[in-house]
């Protein structure tokens, strides 16, 4: 089978840290291919960047179906256009928000986010609230470190010192990382914090890949059917179905 990962950002270096990550998790004979998208924002850190990563972010689908990808990763904690990639795509498509969420609400009775900036905590209670998962997250905690200072070293501890307050603010059982930038801190910080951490790239994949085993594919009935073709205009003319 093969799993496209798409980053919603232009960061190809951060690609390629999502891409290892999902690799990891992949059984033997799952092709992970993960993409960087070609238009949009470098980083996605507020509603105006989620909006503009999605024509981008939807092309990679296009170009995956055309290329035989049997399912996708959208790799942005805010799980830009994931239902409008859910109509274009025959296989399954998965949000890192949305497996991450539902993987640690099988890991105990309730789970906190640590993300990047604050500003985005609203955003990931809407998605909580979205997925039926708004009574297993019990908070959202930022901490204003910038999606492309992740790969600096000397965040890490700052990271894992969000986790453990997380922890104890809000009693929880295990932590959500709340951008696809933290995915390769995921076994640190289950070392440092003594709880389990769940990255959504690594959860998303291996949803992607078990769903696929199983021979399930898109309902392709009602809201996610294929949307109907029209015209489109302007910048978006090359979206025209």
């Amino acid at each position: 089978m093969k799993i496209r990962v798409v980053n919603p950002n232009t960061t190809s270096s951060m690609t390629a840290s999502i891409e290892r990550c999902a690799r990891a998790v992949a059984a033997p004979g799952t092709v992970v291919e993960a993409v960087t998208n070609t238009m949009g924002p470098a980083s996605i850190e507020s509603h105006y960047d989620d909006a503009l990563a999605v024509p981008g972010l939807l092309a990679e689908i296009v170009r995956g179906e055309a290329e035989g990808a049997d399912g996708y990763v959208i790799a942005c904690f805010g799980d830009p256009g994931l239902y409008a990639a859910r109509e274009l795509a025959r296989g399954p498509v998965l949000g890192i928000a949305e497996a991450a969420m539902h993987t640690a609400g099988f890991l105990g009775r309730g789970f906190s986010v640590v993300t990047t900036l604050g500003r985005t905590a609203g955003h990931a209670m809407d998605l909580a609230e979205r997925y039926g998962m708004r009574h297993s997250c019990l908070g959202v905690h930022g901490t204003d470190i910038p999606v492309l200072e992740l790969d600096d070293p000397k965040v890490r501890g700052v990271i894992a010192e969000a986790c453990r307050s997380a922890v104890a603010a809000d009693g929880s059982d295990a932590i959500v990382l709340g951008c696809a930038g933290m995915a390769d801190l995921c076994d640190y910080l289950t070392t440092e914090v003594g709880v389990p951490v769940v990255d959504g790239v690594g959860a998303a994949t291996v949803m992607v890949q078990g769903l696929l085993t199983l021979g399930l594919r898109k309902s392709g009935r009602g809201e996610f059917a294929a949307p109907p073709p029209k015209q489109y205009t302007g910048l978006l003319a090359g979206f025209t179905r």
